[in-house]
């Protein structure tokens, strides 16, 4: 157990080889769950992977203090993450390419978050990475769930609520696809988009990050928003 619980404090630290050791040791743990989801449209490797993605999130997540074996912590997330995608596949496919790039970022994010102290900039998750800004937005946007919806900015707003008038969360994902139709955006509206409604950050924040000023942020965000309005409108 003290080896576990060590190697998941490595892990949380951002420590790639401890995050790739433990999804090794606990392949089968995620296999298990994984075959549950078999014959509803989905290749397994593709469950797999969003298999891990959920445990890299539980390993964030976790809290030794939780008072419960991380494994049992870590199933419903596991699941969680697959059904979300099973959820939503019939609006917008999502392939395995883009999912095996979304958990490179999300493993790179946790490493940099630890290293720096901080959140890492877009620029220097690229260059980590080795993917460009675009791609980071792209893979992101097209692994988010169907609740970033509802992620509110640090202004309190949501995309829903910005976009829509009333419908639930779900019917509206299956009828815009939503985030394909972000990914048609222009590259910095989509850049914006991202960082103010799936990051949640300011307007300044974001305009740091793109290296703009705070009113091209603000021109850019109406634009996009007012593309995305179009898609929704018969």
């Amino acid at each position: 157990m003290n080896g576990t619980a060590e190697l998941l404090e490595a892990a949380q630290r951002g420590d790639q080889e401890a995050c790739e050791e433990m999804i090794r040791e606990n392949a089968g743990l995620i296999w298990s769950i994984v075959r549950r989801y078999y014959g509803r449209g989905a290749e397994p490797e593709d469950l797999y992977q969003l298999g891990c993605l959920g445990f890299l999130k539980a390993i964030r997540g976790f809290d030794l203090q939780y008072g419960t074996q991380f494994s049992t912590y870590a199933v419903p997330k596991i699941a969680g993450e697959i059904r979300r995608f099973l959820r939503d596949d019939g609006a917008v496919k999502v392939g395995r390419g883009l999912r095996e790039q979304a958990l490179l970022i999300l493993s790179t994010r946790e490493r940099l978050l630890h290293d720096l102290g901080r959140e890492p900039t877009l620029s220097e998750l690229a260059e980590a990475t080795g993917l460009s800004a675009e791609e980071i937005a792209t893979a992101e946007l097209a692994a988010a769930a169907p609740e970033s919806l509802q992620q509110e900015t640090a202004e309190g707003l949501t995309l829903e609520s910005t976009l829509h008038d009333g419908s639930s969360e779900e019917d509206m994902v299956e009828k815009i696809a939503l985030r394909s139709a972000i990914d048609a955006l222009p590259d910095q509206e989509k850049q914006t988009i991202l960082l103010r409604f799936f990051k949640g950050l300011t307007q300044a924040q974001t305009a740091r990050i793109l290296k703009v000023s705070q009113v091209q942020i603000s021109r850019l965000e109406r634009r996009a928003l007012e593309r995305l309005r179009e898609a929704f409108r018969p």
